[in-house]
C-alpha cells in the first residue's frame, strides 16, 4: 500500500513538472538606450531572445506599461487576407512570403507591411511571422500595427519551430499563448501549483510514515 501511494505521488509530481507551462516575460522598454523612436522612418531592432516555445502550453507575457499595449489580448491567427481592420493587438501571420521572389526574403518589415495593409485602427501590438532566411518564427513588437513606418523590436526567435514543421505549428497558436498584464513577474498557473502540491504531499506523507515506522 505504501509503495502504491509513493508511486502515485511521484507520478503526479513528475507529470506536473513535465506539463507545466513556461512563461516568457517581457517587461522592459523595448527601445531602452536607443534613439530609435526619434529617428524618422522604420527602424528594426534585433537582439532577441533565443528560445524554445511550445504552442500547446507556453505563454508570452507582456507588460502593458512597458509596451503601451492595453489588455485584454485581441488575437487573430490567419493569413494576411484574414487580418481584420481593427480590434487586434496580437497577430500570428500564416502568410510566409509577399512577392515570391527569393532575392527578397520575407522578414519582419515585410510581415509588418502585410499586417498594416489590413489594419486601419492605430495601435501598438505584437505579431509572429515566419522568417524566410532564418527558417523559423519570430515574435515582434510594433509601435503601430496599422503603419508601414512603425518601429519594430524583435523580441524572440523560436529555435525549435524551424522548417516545414515549424510552419505547420503556427496554426496551433491561440490567444491562450499571450497575456498582457501590469505585473512584472510571471506566476505559475493554479492548476500547475495544485498538481505539484498534490504530488509533494503524497511523497511527503509516505516519507513521514517511513520515518515514524
Amino acid at each position: 500500500m505504501r509503495r502504491s501511494i509513493y508511486t502515485l505521488g511521484l507520478a503526479v509530481l513528475l507529470l506536473s513538472l513535465a506539463a507545466s507551462a513556461t512563461t516568457f516575460t517581457f517587461d522592459t522598454d523595448p527601445f531602452a538606450g536607443t534613439p530609435v523612436l526619434g529617428v524618422p522612418g522604420r527602424q528594426i531592432v534585433g537582439g532577441e531572445q533565443f528560445i524554445s516555445f511550445s504552442p500547446g502550453r507556453d505563454v508570452f507575457q507582456f507588460s502593458s506599461p512597458a509596451f503601451g499595449v492595453s489588455g485584454p489580448v485581441n488575437f487573430v491567427n490567419s493569413t494576411a487576407q484574414g487580418v481584420p481592420s481593427g480590434g487586434v493587438n496580437v497577430v500570428v501571420l500564416e502568410t510566409f512570403d509577399d512577392d515570391n521572389n527569393p532575392l527578397t526574403p520575407f522578414g519582419a518589415g515585410q510581415a509588418a507591411n502585410l499586417i498594416a495593409d489590413r489594419i486601419t485602427t492605430p495601435g501598438a501590438g505584437f505579431f509572429i511571422y515566419f522568417n524566410q532566411s532564418l527558417d523559423l518564427p519570430r515574435l515582434v513588437y510594433s509601435t503601430d500595427l496599422s503603419s508601414n513606418t512603425s518601429d519594430l523590436k524583435i523580441l524572440a526567435r523560436m529555435l525549435n519551430l524551424n522548417g516545414a514543421e515549424g510552419k505547420n505549428e503556427l496554426p496551433d497558436f491561440t490567444a491562450d499563448n499571450f497575456e498582457i498584464t501590469t505585473a512584472t513577474n510571471a506566476v505559475p498557473e493554479p492548476a500547475s501549483l495544485l498538481m505539484m502540491s498534490t504530488g509533494l504531499l503524497g511523497v511527503g506523507g509516505v516519507l513521514r510514515r517511513r520515518i515514524r515506522g
